[in-house]
């Protein structure tokens, strides 16, 4: 792949940087750049990021001046990837490990597909459950039932996850930048659904990342739910409103459907709370959250991300 660039987004968590930086190091192929962006970190961030670059670790450094949500940091980190002539973006959190070989397991896929996926262990190195796809009806994304490697090494889905997503500059500048109106969860997602209006979105199965901080999890068969936060679980209520601007954008709104798709989400987290956490305490964050979603889809002025321009230097069209 030319000119890859793996896009890091951090947040207090140095030593989880600390590790991630160590396995790009460890890679048979190297990003052309490792792009960190540290959204106002106030632990030894600087020094773990300092010392990696010091060890020949091609690496680019922002710090915000204030913590933007993981949304806000993988919108700068984009825009900066595109600005410097980035032609493939690898999007991840810091919390994650990349494995050896994992850029030439991607590689393979690449003269097909401009937008994917690859496979992750868990942090007990057993693979990690996600195969989701977006129904647009409901505005959820749902678990696929069946084994979707069976037949074919790729299968087709229309989200994205930021741990791991591998996307090209000419989508990436199509699409825009992630929403950093999000701050955290659903941006990675939507992301993913709005290169899919675009281009095949794929899941490969190629195991390409290793999750390295352990999560609390009940395994419910069809669908794994991990431990989560307060803030979290705001966030998932809060923004479905702008879930319902981007289906309403793209024609694809459906009131009723997208009411009840909001109350499974609901649901969901409730169950989380119930079956993972053995507590109903952070039900109060998801009525703040749902609260907020109100005043989102109320505001006649919303807008989605816009394209980009194709940056000097780039060497690729963005039609």
């Amino acid at each position: 792949m030319e000119n890859l660039y793996a896009v890091v987004v951090t947040y207090n968590r140095a030593d989880f940087l600390r590790n991630l930086l160590d396995s790009f190091a460890r890679l048979d192929t190297a990003p052309a750049r490792i792009l960190v962006v540290d959204n106002a970190s106030s632990d030894h961030t600087p020094d773990v990021v300092a010392r990696a670059a010091a060890a020949g670790l091609p690496i680019q450094y922002e710090r915000l001046e204030q913590n933007i949500g993981g949304a806000g940091g993988f919108s700068r980190g984009v825009e900066l990837a595109l600005e410097s002539g980035a032609e493939w973006l690898w999007l991840m959190d810091d919390d994650v490990e990349v494995l050896p070989g994992a850029v030439e397991a991607l590689e393979k896929f690449t003269p097909e597909y401009s937008c994917m996926i690859g496979r992750r262990y868990d942090a007990n190195g057993k693979p990690f459950f996600w195969q989701h796809h977006f129904v647009e009806a409901l505005g959820i994304f749902l678990p696929v039932s069946r084994d979707v490697f069976r037949h074919s090494d790729v299968f087709r889905t229309n989200v994205g996850n930021f741990e791991g997503m591998l996307i090209s500059a000419s989508v990436a500048r199509n699409i825009g930048l992630p929403d950093p109106r999000f701050f955290i969860t659903w941006d990675d997602l939507i992301y993913g659904w709005l290169a899919a209006q675009q281009t095949p979105v794929v899941y490969v199965n190629a195991f390409v990342i290793k999750k390295v901080r352990a999560q609390r999890q009940v395994d419910l068969g069809l669908r794994h739910l991990n431990d989560s936060s307060d803030l979290s679980r705001r966030y998932v209520m809060r923004n479905r409103g702008h879930v319902a601007h981007y289906l309403r954008a793209h024609g694809k709104f459906n009131r009723a459907g997208f009411a009840a798709g909001t109350a499974l989400t609901f649901l969901k987290e409730l169950v989380r709370l119930v079956l993972v956490e053995r507590t109903l305490k952070g039900s109060g964050a998801l009525w703040q959250g749902w609260r907020e979603s109100r005043t989102i889809l109320a505001d006649a002025g919303w807008k989605p991300m816009p394209p980009l321009p194709v940056y000097p230097g780039s060497g690729t069209r963005s039609d």
